[in-house]
């Protein structure tokens, strides 16, 4: 069994407050967007798609131009009513990135599909958010503590295609989309965070807050990044699409 790296009702807890205080969507849009750049050259026809990460129909609407029988799906725990080989077309919005077990889950994503079905997604990783890693470094040794597990783990897009691989997919590809935001302070940028629901929910998260004085180091070591215009953060973007093969061996 694979070690439970997130916390999933603190992942659903904040997932709720985003959507409650306003969800920031930006990302999320541009994600759709690429998704529907890739899906455009594919000619098929796809009966039986399902989007998982989203269960806003405006955001979900590009898709559904092209895929009108669209399922959508908050998170992975909707794929339980899914019967195995059901699906022809399954998009993903992020979800690997907060998976314990990411290879398990590509395993199940193949089962579910029907043979010669399209795989496509995009999840967070790579190396995303360096200032913000290097703030609270920063606050961490400013509390006079180690560094503590504020941070997610990041998938790593050079092992991704093997992961769909050896999970039963075939004729993986996978590329990045580095997307640069300027913020004029830190707490700007874990707003943003905030609003994605995609703060801190690591099982074994730090249970020491940061007072002040730690925190101010971190906004200093954040500012210090950039200049008068502000701090440049980096978020990279996983894109990959992967089949299943024409016929289950």
């Amino acid at each position: 069994m694979a070690e439970q790296l997130f916390d999933a009702h603190l992942l659903e807890q904040r997932r709720r407050r985003a959507l409650a205080q306003g969800p920031r969507l930006f990302l999320a849009e541009r994600a759709i967007e690429d998704l529907l750049e890739r899906l455009n050259p594919v000619r098929r026809t796809f009966d039986r798609p399902v989007l998982v990460g989203c269960s806003d129909l405006a955001l979900a609407e590009p898709l559904r131009v092209v895929c009108p029988k669209l399922k959508l799906l908050p998170n992975f725990d909707g794929l339980a009513a899914l019967r195995p080989g059901s699906t022809d077309l399954l998009l993903m919005l992020g979800q690997l990135d907060t998976a314990d077990d990411p290879p398990g889950v590509l395993r199940v994503l193949a089962h579910l599909l029907a043979p010669d079905a399209l795989l496509m997604g995009v999840v967070p990783g790579n190396d995303s958010l360096p200032a913000l890693r290097s703030a609270m470094l920063a606050a961490d040794q400013a509390a006079g503590g180690g560094a503590a597990p504020r941070i997610h783990p990041r998938l790593e897009a050079s092992s991704l295609a093997g992961l769909l691989s050896v999970s039963g997919f075939v004729e993986p590809v996978v590329d990045l989309d580095r997307v640069r935001l300027r913020y004029r302070r830190l707490d700007d940028l874990v707003g943003d965070l905030r609003g994605m629901g995609a703060t801190n929910a690591l099982h074994r998260r730090s249970r020491r807050p940061l007072g002040r004085a730690a925190y101010d180091a971190g906004r200093k070591a954040f500012a210090d990044l950039g200049d008068e215009r502000g701090t440049v953060e980096t978020i990279e973007l996983i894109h990959f699409t992967a089949w299943t093969p024409q016929q289950r061996g």
